[in-house]
């Protein structure tokens, strides 16, 4: 395969149409050298907290979000939506995928989107079924 062909077969993996705040965290966060237990406890937040910001199951509140840019030296814009200062890129192959893998991504994303919509339901019916059975012992 040739260096162009190449690169046409691959996507950027922190490119803005690809990467989630919780990859771009999870990337500036290695680039850093830190593991995540490193961060989570230099953040003040569980380790489960930090995961669910990596996994984008959640986000962290302003005031975490200015803490986490500084700790892994990239500006808040940046872990938000890709703009602004972050980190240079992918070298040496590392942080590269095939074009392929983007279709891949997608439809985990999608998976994890709807995981989170059935937790969130879950969550619901949960509360309804206390609420019953809070009925039953008051009556």
């Amino acid at each position: 395969m040739t260096e162009t062909n190449e690169t046409d077969t691959q996507a950027d993996w922190y490119g803005p149409d690809v990467a989630t705040f919780g990859d771009r965290a999870a990337a500036a966060r290695e680039a850093a050298g830190m593991t995540q237990a490193v961060l989570a406890r230099r953040l003040g937040v569980k380790l489960s907290t930090l995961r669910n910001w990596e996994n984008d199951m959640s986000e962290p509140r302003a005031n975490r979000l200015s803490i986490l840019a500084g700790l892994l030296n990239v500006s808040m814009m940046w872990l938000i939506n890709g703009e602004g200062e972050g980190l240079d890129g992918a070298t040496d192959g590392v942080g590269v995928m095939p074009a392929d893998g983007a279709e891949l991504l997608a439809e985990m994303r999608s998976l994890r989107v709807e995981m989170s919509q059935s937790a969130k339901h879950v969550a619901r019916l949960e509360k309804r079924l206390r609420a019953m059975l809070l009925e039953k012992t008051d009556v």
